[in-house]
């Protein structure tokens, strides 16, 4: 299948790390103030050292103008569904329209349970919550201002009213790992996101022949499902500067290699949103050289290409 035709989106994570207050403002008035689309945070609750997810986010809109807002991912065991559509209804009202909602059943099993969050004694079960989770969120934000009810294994909802109505028609990004889910974000999502430390280059033609599956059986294209990659990497300013990473995933080259690799993960894995997780070295200095080198150039090729493309068909 060809490269995906949506317009490719680019964006940054904020740590939400108590140490690092003042980086993530910095952090989001450079994305601001750049072409990049998007501002990211993980969402991690049971860690000591971060702040809520949620509560920086929402300083964050109040500090920026054009920059959209994302979790990368909710953790979506410790956020009621009911509540979390009341919140991003909220938060994209604020923001005058700028939410997207990444979302995930979570990962840290132990940690979820010691804060009381709805988790499932199995992986079908987590698949279950998740599901359930998703149909109350995305029906509540649908139906803003009439009265919906849902009734779950694990949620339930009984004749509520949710308001205000969100700005605008709030994406919804899944990540995901495990087939069904990757299902599931194809039938339900608006795109799909992992990290690069997750999953392998060499494991996406599986990922997208699921994800595929899952839009093709939802009567959807496809190509509509963005793919996103969340870039663990460094952006080496010269040569001799090398790091060493005990863990796969981590990208690591300089400028030209970095634009390389982000528009052959375009052409080859039809990936259309990349985010940069900076891992090593002056993190400031290294997003600044993504946003005002990486970044422009690949934009560039990309509608080039797909100009191109579209003259020869």
């Amino acid at each position: 299948m060809s490269a995906n035709p949506l317009p490719p989106l680019f964006g940054i994570n904020i740590d939400p790390s108590i140490t690092n207050l003042d980086q993530a403002l910095i952090r989001a008035r450079l994305a601001d103030q750049s072409n990049v689309e998007l501002v990211t945070i993980q969402d991690h609750p049971y860690n000591p050292d971060f702040l809520d997810t949620w509560t920086l986010l929402t300083s964050l809109a109040s500090r920026t103008e054009r920059v959209r807002l994302m979790t990368n991912v909710m953790n979506t065991p410790l956020r009621p569904p009911a509540m979390m559509a009341k919140m991003a209804a909220t938060l994209d009202v604020i923001s005058g329209g700028r939410l997207e909602l990444g979302l995930g059943a979570g990962g840290y099993e132990e940690g979820m349970q010691a804060w009381g969050g709805v988790v499932g004694s199995t992986p079908g079960e987590r698949f279950q919550a998740f599901s359930e989770y998703l149909a109350i969120l995305q029906g509540m934000l649908a139906n803003a201002g009439r009265e919906f009810s849902y009734s779950g294994k694990f949620y339930r909802v009984d004749h509520v009213v949710n308001g205000p109505a969100p700005s605008h028609r709030i994406p919804l990004w899944i990540g995901a790992g495990k087939p069904r889910m990757l299902r599931l974000a194809g039938s339900q999502g608006d795109g799909w996101v992992i990290g690069t430390i997750y999953i392998l280059p060499d494991q996406l033609d599986e990922v997208n022949r699921l994800l595929d599956e899952g839009a093709v059986s939802a009567g959807r294209k496809p190509e509509e499902i963005r793919r996103g990659y969340n870039l663990f990497g460094v952006i080496q300013t010269n040569s001799a500067e090398r790091f060493s990473f005990r863990r796969s995933g981590i990208l690591q080259g300089s400028v030209a290699d970095w634009i390389e690799t982000l528009l052959n993960y375009h052409k080859r894995y039809r990936h259309d949103t990349f985010i940069f997780w900076p891992v090593a070295g002056n993190e400031e200095k290294q997003i600044r050289i993504f946003l005002e080198e990486v970044v422009p150039e690949v934009r560039r090729k990309i509608i080039d290409a797909s100009s191109t493309e579209e003259e020869h068909n």
